[in-house]
């Protein structure tokens, strides 16, 4: 097959390829379209559904208050309407860097100019005897969050595995639905590797005002069932908690295998440069899957957070077209649990900052927490307090240390530190 640098084969344009019908897959054939490329975009998703969000399949979806249909990235008729060919249930089994073509399942092969891969992650596993039985769930897709809707009713016994955001996010949902809940975690507190003991307390008082069994510093050795049904949990001290399902929210895992098996250079992630260019030139990676040299914090960073699926394939799309774009947004999520809502602007290693400043009434749960280290503003979380995340960008943008005193106090306009 003879290929030049203009990404033809036999006279033919080669188009670009997405592998990863996800929400960065879609956000990246859109941003292709708005920066005027004309040429063929192939989106392929193992999925059946159309590109969708996930952030409501732990939310507003799960708890009934959101439409299947407004989870949807585009409406049916935009791919038809952009020229992009979707290609859904169908799975990508490798990728040939040296021919520029990815191989399908079925042994089809799809040739590309360049590869964009949007694969995201996988929810990680629970390692214990009984953990594949019926009932036990994990939350990754529509389907995954219409189960969980089924199984959170009145009366139902509920054991969520894993105090982390997906673990809160849908504890919350099942206590809304009527559901007893108990919650366990291996660690002292709720995210305490993401927030530090001193906001975590928040979210420990937080659910367990609404009713939840939080249960910290314990083991999960075993899931107990009857006729291939999950029945209850196993505790390392011996406890047995009776559930009717098991909701397992332990973490994630990059979903790299494809980019291993193509010899692209895999770490936590898939590695790539500022451009989210990976170590292969014409294939680039976004979203879950991309650990991508942030030049702010001058290091690698692989954030799990749907602001990097909406906003990372905007500047792959511009890089794939060869322009000089690079990613430096700082980091963004935001979470809804019962009637608390957050967003979280920045990034802090576990154990990275010296001081955590709160402004605002952290007992009534409305307030901004800043993580610092040196006087200097790594992170703002605002806490049922709204429109001042460019603020708080702003501070942790700008690396300088500031008044600790006029950081804390309410009075004095975020603007002006």
């Amino acid at each position: 097959m003879s290929t030049d640098s203009t990404g033809t084969a036999g006279g033919r344009e080669r188009p670009f390829v997405i592998v990863g019908a996800s929400l960065g897959g879609a956000r990246a054939a859109q941003a292709l379209r708005e920066a005027g490329y004309t040429g063929g975009i192939v989106l392929i998703g193992e999925e059946h559904e159309r590109p969708y969000e996930r952030p409501p399949l732990s939310k507003g979806y799960l708890l009934g208050k959101s439409a299947r249909e407004k989870i949807h990235v585009h409406p049916p008729q935009w791919y038809a309407e952009h020229d992009v060919t979707l290609r859904l249930g169908t799975r990508v089994v490798s990728v040939d860097p040296a021919g520029h073509t990815v191989t399908l399942a079925d042994d089809g092969r799809v040739e590309y100019s360049r590869l964009l891969l949007t694969t995201g992650s996988q929810p990680r596993r629970l390692p214990v005897p009984g953990a594949e039985q019926e009932g036990v769930h994990y939350l990754r897709t529509v389907e995954d969050s219409d189960r969980l809707r089924r199984a959170f009713r009145k009366g139902a016994r509920i054991v969520v595995v894993g105090a982390g955001w997906i673990g809160l996010e849908t504890a919350a949902a099942a206590r809304t639905a009527g559901a007893e809940v108990t919650v366990l975690e291996a660690a002292e507190l709720p995210l305490l590797r993401v927030l530090g003991r001193e906001v975590a307390q928040v979210f420990a008082d937080l659910h367990r005002e609404h009713g939840v069994d939080l249960r910290f510093g314990v083991q999960v050795t075993g899931l107990t069932g009857e006729d291939g049904r999950v029945t209850g949990v196993l505790l390392a001290d011996g406890t047995a908690l009776p559930a009717d399902a098991v909701v397992v929210g332990i973490g994630i895992v990059p979903d790299t295998a494809l980019a291993e098996s193509a010899g692209l250079e895999v770490d936590n992630g898939v590695k790539t440069d500022e451009h989210l260019r990976t170590s292969d030139p014409d294939v680039f990676a976004a979203g879950d899957v991309a650990n991508a040299y942030h030049p702010l914090f001058g290091r690698h960073l692989r954030v799990e957070h749907w602001a990097n699926a909406v906003n990372q394939p905007q500047t792959a799309a511009r890089a794939m077209l060869g322009e000089d774009a690079v990613y430096d947004r700082v980091p963004y999520f935001f979470s809804d649990q019962y009637d608390l809502g957050l967003e979280y602007v920045g990034w802090v290693e576990p154990g990275g900052y010296d001081r955590v400043v709160f402004r605002g009434d952290p007992a009534g749960r409305e307030f901004i927490a800043f993580w610092l280290r040196e006087g200097r503003v790594l992170a703002g979380m605002n806490v049922n307090v709204w429109d001042v995340t460019d603020p708080v960008r702003a501070l942790v943008r700008s690396g300088r240390a500031v008044d600790v005193k006029a950081l804390a106090d309410p009075e004095v306009p975020l603007g002006d530190l």
